[in-house]
């Protein structure tokens, strides 16, 4: 590694001119973004702004056209599978495999990577506990979950591997109002517990306010703004981010926002 590319104070996530392209069309970028260490950043935007694009590019789900994805400083392939392990990836409705309980959906990797089996059933006791899952659920299938429960079994499988960065893709999206508001509470205690790097994807401000310390805002493949919701709302960088926050909070804020 070259002196100019030390990892040493390193953002956790970065982004570098990264451009996808999709039937010759750009679907995002080119889009230059670092996440700092330990720090909740929500993107938020229309549907099609890119956000999804954003972090399955991340994930290496998807190759970027141009660019790089670096963690820790580090170039990100998606050939390091080791490296990929050191990122946590929740999706909407929880993604979990029918066939498998609930504990050995969460535990599925470190299976695969053949933890001892003490060493798994002690980690699926810890994050139990940690995400407020029953554990007399644990040997219960996806079906017979509640969707809350799906998204806590979601939570711990990213967590399981103690990752040093989190990426949710609209993780509350497909929730009843209640439910969302109690695992909303929990989900900010954990990040605040475990002082995770965490990348949000959302399409509610309001949600992306209630976890964030910083909103970026996207649209049509570009970060139209970067920062709080008092500087999009009193100094907004394009028209769009003033008509997005404007309409956003005709739905309501939480409390403290800015007026």
């Amino acid at each position: 590694m070259r002196a100019d590319e030390s990892t040493e104070g390193a953002p956790a996530i970065e982004l570098r001119e990264v451009v996808k392209r999709y039937g010759g069309a750009e679907g995002l970028g080119p889009v230059s973004l670092a996440v700092p260490a330990g720090r909740t950043v929500a993107l938020i935007g229309p549907s099609g702004a890119g956000k999804s694009t954003l972090l399955r590019l991340v994930l290496g789900l998807v190759a970027p056209d141009r660019g790089e994805v670096r963690l820790r400083g580090a170039p990100l392939r998606p050939e390091d599978h080791a490296a990929r392990r050191r990122l946590g990836y929740v999706v909407q409705g929880g993604g979990l495999f029918p066939h498998l309980t609930a504990g050995r959906n969460a535990a599925l990797v470190a299976r695969h990577l053949r933890w001892p089996e003490a060493r798994v059933t002690a980690r699926l006791e810890e994050l139990a506990a940690l995400t407020r899952f029953p554990a007399e659920a644990l040997a219960r299938f996806p079906h017979e979950l509640s969707g809350g429960q799906a998204q806590r079994v979601s939570l711990m499988r990213a967590l399981f591997l103690e990752p040093e960065v989190l990426l949710l893709d609209e993780p509350l999206g497909a929730l009843d109002p209640i439910t969302r508001a109690d695992l909303q509470a929990d989900l900010r205690a954990i990040f605040a517990s475990l002082g995770k790097t965490v990348l949000l994807v959302t399409h509610d401000l309001a949600e992306a306010v209630f976890f964030a310390h910083e909103l970026v805002l996207l649209r049509d493949g570009r970060v139209l703004q970067r920062g709080s919701l008092d500087a999009l709302v009193r100094a907004p960088a394009d028209p769009f981010v003033a008509r997005f926050v404007h309409a956003q909070r005709a739905l309501g804020l939480p409390p403290g926002a800015p007026p």
